[in-house]
């Protein structure tokens, strides 16, 4: 049965928009967000902005508050020529983690798209944001605007003291460590903007207190060898395997100046902050989908927005969804936007109208018609390899044509190891849930050792998964940049 429309009447016609019009249909949407989806999200801010501003954010990692580096102006320079050429779009919006939630949208946007990235970006992603643990474990959403506006004018204050090539060399072998400078299996320690100023101005004291030069004052061949029992005592006293290598640099390199190892934590202290979003991808953007589809067709089906609106919501809502065949020359892989949101509809679903399959794959929830507690509880508890695991469903395998290949390196030809059928829904489900495993797609770089009494020799070792090995030119890239920032040698070990 239709539901009945409201008399509210319309929150707006036509594509243009004023800021009057935003808080009208932000307040109807929140109303529902609120009180039909149950959502709890952080306070909101809307920023609008201009498609070079957006470039601008893009171009410096999706943060429009960012400290200057040459290879985000490369990006700007590449992705303004795609834009402008018209070959590619501009993404709807860009929204921050942190409290309040900040959300960029384009001035360009019709009031419909507004409407539309507005509920997708403020409501969705931001209640994934609060809620979700990963998130809530791993960053800090109360300091790191601020925390980002002291970076910037760190890094700035650097660049006119030591120089712009000097910082930008250290950006370069900095950033290309990234990817290996997370915490993955312990809190990272979260200093606030004065916390960070206070150890700023310590080491800039030591800095001037203290000269490191003895460190080459030491004869390397008087040095004493260790047996084991002072070998392990070391280690443990550097906590040694260590994941995170550039926080290890910054605490333990012979050769670094205090403002240098400031500059390391600044960008391993960015790269946590997009650790969560690696892990959620298909959950986070699935999430903020299946929010804005809710709310605007909602605020369609009680008359508060009319069919020309909804129509061009359609349109936006299908090309971000879109999930081209294997043989389509846009095919990228899996579009996470596109199986997030499918399985979130499959969800909702197997809790109102399940099946005979539904009931025996998902007995705890099928036919229970509590669909919003029980994505909330997804939303808030999983990430995505283990929201696969527990959710994906047979029919959505085959409404995506998924099945499962076995890739052996020895053998001459590819294995089709699951199909439809019960045996095969279980593998294909075990390969997709670990090909969102950021364990598997990452490689596992350890540093296991350094004497720093003696050699200084930084010892590293890269555990293959599944008999894959570094790229060798990146390898190599990689090992230059790591001994810029060490000031010694570095080998870099791979064990099968």
């Amino acid at each position: 049965m239709p539901e009945r429309r409201s008399g509210a009447g319309l929150l707006f016609e036509g594509a243009d928009w004023d800021f009057d019009t935003l808080r009208r249909t932000y307040d109807a949407m929140e109303v529902i967000a609120r009180d039909d989806l149950g959502l709890d999200f952080y306070r909101n801010q809307i920023e609008i902005i201009s498609s070079e501003q957006m470039l601008d954010a893009y171009s410096s990692v999706g943060m429009p508050l960012m400290y200057q580096h040459w290879s985000f102006g490369k990006h700007f320079i590449h992705h303004e020529q795609l834009y402008r050429k018209g070959i590619t779009g501009l993404a709807y919006e860009i929204v921050i983690n942190s409290n309040p939630c900040i959300s960029y949208c384009m001035e360009e946007n019709t009031m419909a798209l507004q409407a539309l990235v507005i509920a997708h970006a403020a409501f969705g992603h931001n209640h994934f944001f609060k809620n979700n643990h990963l998130f809530r474990q791993w960053t800090d959403p109360e300091g790191f605007l601020d925390y980002l506006q002291y970076a910037k004018a760190y890094i700035q204050r650097c660049e006119e003291r030591h120089g712009v090539r000097e910082v930008e060399r250290l950006l370069d072998s900095a950033h290309a460590l990234m990817p290996s400078s997370v915490f993955r299996h312990r809190r990272p320690p979260l200093l606030s903007e004065r916390e960070a100023r206070a150890r700023e101005r310590m080491r800039l004291e030591e800095e001037e207190r203290a000269v490191n030069y003895l460190w080459d004052a030491l004869p390397v061949s008087r040095r004493p060898s260790l047996d084991d029992s002072d070998l392990r005592e070391r280690k443990r006293a550097m906590r040694l395997p260590e994941e995170n290598i550039l926080y290890f640099i910054e605490n333990y390199s012979p050769t670094l100046k205090p403002w240098q190892r400031q500059i390391l934590r600044i960008v391993r202290n960015i790269s946590q902050y997009f650790y969560p979003q690696k892990q959620t991808q298909v959950m986070n953007e699935g999430c903020a989908c299946f929010v804005h589809w809710e709310i605007l067709n909602r605020l369609h089906r009680t008359g508060r927005l009319d069919d020309g609106t909804m129509l061009e919501v359609l349109h936006h809502h299908t090309n971000v969804i879109a999930q081209p065949g294997f043989d389509d020359r846009r095919y990228g892989g899996i579009n996470p936007y596109a199986l997030g949101f499918a399985m979130m509809q499959d969800i909702k679903r197997i809790c109102v109208e399940p099946t005979a399959e539904d009931r025996e794959w998902f007995p705890a929830i099928a036919g229970t018609g509590d669909w919003r507690g029980v994505l909330r509880d997804a939303w808030a508890n999983y990430r995505d390899e283990s929201f696969l695991q527990q959710f994906l469903s047979p029919k959505v395998m085959r409404d995506f044509r998924l099945f499962a290949c076995t890739d052996i390196h020895e053998d001459p030809w590819v294995t089709v190891a699951g199909i439809h059928d019960e045996r095969g829904y279980r593998a294909v489900r075990d390969a997709l849930a670990r090909s969102r495993d950021i364990s598997v797609r990452e490689p596992d770089i350890q540093i296991v050792d350094v004497d720093l009494q003696g050699d200084r020799v930084l010892h590293l070792r890269h555990f293959e998964r599944d008999g894959v090995p570094l790229d060798r030119t990146a390898r190599e890239a990689t090992l230059a940049h790591l001994r810029h920032l060490w000031g010694h040698g570095v080998t870099l070990e791979d064990v099968r």
